[in-house]
Formats: structure tokens, sequence, C-alpha cells
């Protein structure tokens, strides 16, 4: 269990980041068609995750953003950013922001994802989804880079898991 905060007060997550080095659990999730997606859907790239509580928030909606502007230049790397949002609400964000590089994906049908990646919040009043992370996975699925963002009020370190990339 990993300790965070909301705009000060504690929350716990149910574990802790996959570790570096070790083979990303696999996942399925949900993408804008409502096609279930796994991660040999993006076999042979580089994988940056974007984990976010809601892209309905300014620091998720943000992230989002920044990281579309770099996925515009890097046909090696897909960038994932993973909510739980429903699929219709991510479609509408992306088309209201004009994002066009990230890739949108839901835990609709499943928290699977975010018990599997140790991000799923168990408490306060953000229980029952994710806290904000960044998880960077190399061609192989090797997990290269971890985040787990301390204060979920804040944005990533966007230089940090950019550099994973490289």
């Amino acid at each position: 269990m990993a300790t965070i905060t909301l705009q000060g007060n504690e929350i716990h997550t149910n574990g802790d980041l996959p570790a570096i080095g070790s083979k990303a659990p696999d996942f399925q999730l949900v993408d804008k068609d409502l096609n279930n997606v796994d991660l040999a859907e993006y076999v042979g790239k580089k994988k940056l995750i974007n984990i976010v509580p809601s892209l309905d928030t300014p620091v998720c909606a943000t992230s989002a953003k920044k990281f579309n502007g770099f996925a515009a230049d890097r046909n090696d790397v897909v960038v994932l950013t993973v909510a739980a949002d429903l699929p219709f609400a991510m479609s509408r964000f992306c088309t209201s922001e004009n994002i066009e590089n990230v890739v949108t994906l839901s835990m609709m049908r499943s928290k699977n994802f975010a018990t599997d990646y140790g991000v799923l919040i168990e408490d306060g009043p953000l229980a029952g989804i994710t806290a904000r992370a960044v998880v960077v996975l190399d061609a192989d699925n090797d997990v290269i880079y971890t985040q787990l963002v301390s204060e979920i009020a804040e944005e990533p370190d966007y230089d940090a898991a950019l550099k994973a990339l490289d």
C-alpha cells in the first residue's frame, strides 16, 4: 500500500507500482469504440501510460495535453491515458481539446488494471478510482520508469517520464 495525499489529506492505494525491470502486468481496458484492448495491441512500441483519476479535472486534462504534444513527434511511442471515465466522455474531451496523439482507455468494465498496477485508491473521497501515476514500458513491456505522484492535485514529472523513453 502506498500513501499519497489529496489536498494535503492522506489517502492510500491498494499497492505499489510495478517494479522497474519487471514485466508490466497485462490489462484489459476499453477504447473509444468500446473494444477491449490489452498490451498486445501495442506490440513493438514503447508505451507511456498516463494514469489519471478523471480527464474531467484540470490537472488530468493538462497532463493529457502535454503528453499529446510529445506524442506528435514520436512514431516509436504510444501514449495511453487510463482513467475511470467512460469512453464517451474521454472521446468528447479529446475532440474538444484537439487531442489526436493519445489513446484513451477506460476502466469501465473492470478495476483490475488499477489493482494490478497498485494505483486503486482505497479510502477518502476518491476511493474506487486511480491515483495519478506514470508508467513507462519499453517495446518488450518491461517497466523502465514509474512515478506515483505524491499529491494527487499535482502534475507528474514530465521531463523524467519523457527522458525514460530515450
